[in-house]
């Protein structure tokens, strides 16, 4: 079988993974330049962060054992410092709940995917944005946003966010009743914009905590995180937060000049830990997200509905929560129902 993958985030990738042993011809289509999609990785000087997805929760055995046991582990990070709250007022209190091993890699958390991949004959072609899909007798023509053909196959896997993927869907040339109904299933997933921003200090800071979420979503923050919690990521001696913004804050200051955005998120972190020295960082990065997390998951029946013409879906919409080993597990799931 020939299946393209539309997308080489994590779910791409773990679906990829779990057809490394068929014989079938896997190629994956990724419109940017690297792998992991929102489980992202930046490097800056000697410090390494991960500005979108933080970590890989540890809230599933299967994707557990995966990252523990099955692939390589070297430079594997266990994040065991606890995530603490805080209201819209800014108190920050101790969490009741169980403190939960978070993991990623020295190197970031966008080796999740590579080594997944790693691991599979799968051809990646990047920057390579698909447009659309035409379904000719029983296989899946695919062109690029120029029209341009790029393949036909005999399976797709469509995993960009809800958003996109409706794109998609609205794009796609198939004379049946179920290309209308999946593109408003997909299209009825709601999803909030974050905008995160970095903020780098030369010096330590010292807190008893990992991370702060806040949890009634009054605030202007919705989630702090200190990067140097991850061995190899900053340098001893300096620290580097990691701010998401709320939904509403992030949807409003969007389009808005980035370092007036990220002066104004380093004075309201600063207000939140209640140290003026956190209103000044000595460098700073920022990345938008219009599509970072959904809330909902769209209608599994309506998705497997096109299964039997060769039209799959995964990624963490499809599970209904940004988390992404909810994405890994979507992967392997529809990658193991390809390969029956």
């Amino acid at each position: 079988m020939d299946l393209a993958i539309v997308g080489a985030g994590a779910a791409g990738a773990a679906a990829a993974y779990a057809l490394r042993a068929t014989n079938h011809d896997v190629t994956v289509f990724e419109k940017s330049r690297g792998v992991c999609g929102r489980a992202a990785t930046r490097r800056r000087g000697d410090c390494t962060y991960d500005h979108g997805a933080n970590y890989v929760k540890d809230d599933s055995e299967r994707v557990t054992e995966l990252l523990t046991e099955t692939l390589p582990t070297e430079g594997l990070v266990a994040v065991d410092d606890p995530v603490w709250t805080f209201d819209a007022d800014g108190r920050i209190a101790e969490s009741d709940r169980p403190t939960e091993t978070k993991w990623s890699y020295e190197r970031g958390i966008t080796q999740l995917a590579k080594r997944l991949f790693t691991e599979t004959d799968a051809e990646v072609a990047f920057e390579t944005r698909v447009g659309g899909l035409e379904r000719t007798g029983d296989r899946w023509r695919l062109d690029d946003v120029d029209d341009d053909p790029l393949g036909s196959f005999d399976a797709v896997l469509l995993t960009p966010p809800a958003p996109q993927t409706t794109e998609l869907l609205t794009a796609t040339t198939w004379d049946d009743p179920r290309r209308a109904e999946l593109a408003a299933a997909v299209e009825a997933v709601p999803y909030r914009t974050i905008y995160t921003v970095l903020l780098h200090y030369p010096f330590e800071l010292d807190r008893p905590w990992y991370g702060l979420v806040n949890t009634d979503r009054e605030h202007e923050v919705g989630w702090l995180s200190r990067e140097e919690c991850k061995d190899g990521h900053v340098p001893d001696g300096e620290s580097l937060l990691v701010a998401q913004m709320s939904p509403a804050w992030s949807s409003r200051r969007y389009d808005d000049p980035s370092d007036e955005v990220k002066a104004d998120a380093a004075g309201i972190v600063a207000e939140l830990l209640g140290d003026e020295r956190l209103a000044d960082p000595d460098w700073t990065d920022r990345q938008g997200w219009l599509y970072a997390l959904p809330d909902e998951g769209a209608d599994a029946e309506t998705l497997r509905a096109a299964e039997p013409e060769g039209l799959y879906f995964a990624g963490d919409w499809v599970a209904g929560d940004g988390r992404v080993h909810l994405a890994v597990e979507s992967g392997l799931d529809v990658g193991e129902r390809i390969a029956e």
